[in-house]
C-alpha cells in the first residue's frame, strides 16, 4: 500500500533542494530603458480592462515589468488576475523566467487579488513544460496554500505528477505524493496512474502492480489506461503472459479494453516471435466488440514482415489501404527488401506504386536492391555487363 503522511516535505533531496530559491530579479532585464506606455502616465482613472488592454499593447517583452511597477505607484493600481496572466504568458513566450519570478514575489508580497487554481496551473505549465524549470513548478505548487492563499486542485496536483514523470524524475514524484494531504488535495485515479506510469518507466512493474491494489483504498476504481499501462510494462521486461492475465482480470471486472490495450498486447508477443497469436489477436478483439486502429493493422503489418511471410505482409499490406490506412515507410522498406531477396520481383510493382501514392520516395539503396534483383548479375559471362553498371545507368 502507498504510504501518505502529512509531514512536510524535507528539502534535503539533492532535486528539490534548489526549491527555496527563487531567483528575483534586481534590476531591468536589459540595459536600455524600456518605453512605459503613454497611458499609464495619463492621471485619468484606468479601468481594469483599459489597464489589460495597455499591457496587450506592449510589443516589447522586457517593457513589461517596468511598466507593471510604473502602473503599481498609482493611486488606482488594482492588478487583476487576467492581468497577471498575461504578463507571466509574455514573458514566459520570451523565455524571460527570471522575470516571472519577480511578479510571483510581487503577488506573494502584495496580496493585492485573489487567485484562481486556475492561474497556478498556468504559472506551473510555464515553468515546466515552456521553460523545463521543474524545481519552480514544483515550489509553485508548493507556496500556492501558505504562499498566495489558494489550494491547489486534484488536476494541478497532477500537473505536477505528470511533468516530473515526463522528465524522467521518478524519485521525486513519490515524494510529492506524499505531500497530497499537506497541500489539502484527495488523489484520483488520474494520480495514481501517474504513479503507475513513473513505476512502469523505471523499471519497478512489480511497484506498480502494487498500486493497482492501492485504488480501492484510496476510493478509485482503476480504468483502461491502467490496465494497458502496466501491460506495456510487463511486455517490456518479457512477462506477456502476465500481460494476458491483466486483460482477462479487467473483463472480469467489467472494464472494457481498447485498441490501445490490444496493440500492446500485440507489439508483445511480436517481441516475443509470437507472430501466429500477434495476427490472430487482431481478429478476437473485432469480436470483443473494440474496433482495430490503424496503429492494430500496423503492429499486424510488422508480425508478418518480421516471420519473414513477404506475401502475406503485401496482401495485407493491400487490405490496410483498402481501409484507408496507411502502411509506415519502414513498412515499405522491410517489405521491398524481403521480397527482393526472395527473388519475388513480380510483387514489387503494386508495392512501389502505394509506397509513391503515399508520399514516400524510394531511396538510392533501396533502388539498388531492386535492379539487382531484376537484373541479376551473370558472374559466368565476360560479355556480360555488370550489376553495378546497370545501375548506374538506369539511376543516372
Amino acid at each position: 500500500m502507498i504510504s501518505r503522511s502529512t509531514k512536510v516535505l524535507k528539502l534535503t533531496h539533492p532535486v528539490l533542494q534548489s526549491l527555496t530559491q527563487y531567483s528575483t530579479l534586481t534590476q531591468n532585464p536589459t540595459s536600455s530603458s524600456p518605453q512605459i506606455p503613454k497611458k499609464l502616465h495619463h492621471k485619468d482613472w484606468l479601468s481594469p480592462t483599459e489597464v489589460l488592454q495597455v499591457f496587450t499593447s506592449l510589443q516589447d517583452p522586457t517593457s513589461l515589468l517596468p511598466a507593471l511597477h510604473h502602473y503599481s505607484t498609482r493611486k488606482d493600481y488594482k492588478p487583476t488576475e487576467a492581468l497577471y496572466t498575461l504578463i507571466i504568458n509574455k514573458l514566459s513566450q520570451a523565455h524571460l523566467f527570471e522575470a516571472i519570478d519577480n511578479v510571483m514575489n510581487r503577488i506573494k508580497s502584495e496580496r493585492k487579488c485573489r487567485l484562481s487554481d486556475d492561474f497556478f496551473r498556468g504559472v506551473i505549465k510555464n515553468y515546466g513544460n515552456v521553460g523545463g524549470y521543474i524545481n519552480k513548478a514544483m515550489q509553485t505548487l508548493f507556496d500556492m496554500p501558505g504562499g498566495f492563499g489558494c489550494w491547489p486542485s486534484v488536476k494541478t496536483f497532477n500537473l505536477v505528477l505528470h511533468i516530473l514523470v515526463s522528465t524522467k524524475m521518478f524519485d521525486v514524484v513519490h515524494e510529492v505524493y506524499l505531500m497530497s494531504a499537506k497541500l489539502g488535495v484527495e488523489v484520483d485515479a488520474c494520480s495514481l496512474n501517474i504513479i503507475v506510469k513513473g513505476l512502469c518507466e523505471s523499471g519497478k512493474v512489480d511497484g506498480a502492480l502494487q498500486v493497482l491494489d492501492e485504488f480501492p483504498h484510496q476510493k478509485c476504481e482503476p480504468n483502461a489506461l491502467t490496465f494497458s499501462t502496466l501491460m506495456h510494462g510487463l511486455c517490456v521486461i518479457g512477462k506477456v503472459d502476465e500481460a494476458f492475465g491483466l486483460l482477462r482480470r479487467m473483463e472480469n471486472e467489467g472494464i472494457d479494453p481498447d485498441s490501445v490495450t490490444f496493440n500492446i498486447l500485440i507489439a508483445g508477443l511480436r517481441r516475443q516471435k509470437r507472430y501466429d497469436e500477434g495476427i490472430e489477436l487482431l481478429e478476437q478483439m473485432k469480436l470483443k466488440g473494440c474496433a482495430p486502429n490503424p496503429a492494430s493493422y500496423q503492429e499486424v503489418l510488422y508480425c508478418l514482415l518480421d516471420a519473414q511471410r513477404f506475401v502475406e505482409a503485401k496482401e495485407f499490406m493491400i487490405r490496410m489501404v483498402s481501409k484507408r490506412v496507411g502502411p509506415s515507410f519502414v513498412s515499405y522498406k522491410q517489405l521491398i527488401q524481403g521480397l527482393c531477396k526472395e527473388n519475388k520481383v513480380e510483387e514489387l510493382d503494386w508495392v512501389l506504386r502505394q509506397m509513391t501514392r503515399q508520399g514516400f520516395v524510394p531511396k538510392m539503396g533501396m533502388w539498388r536492391q531492386i535492379i539487382r534483383s531484376v537484373f541479376p548479375e551473370k558472374s559466368n559471362n565476360h560479355h556480360c555487363v555488370s550489376c553495378e553498371e546497370t545501375i548506374d545507368e538506369l539511376i543516372t
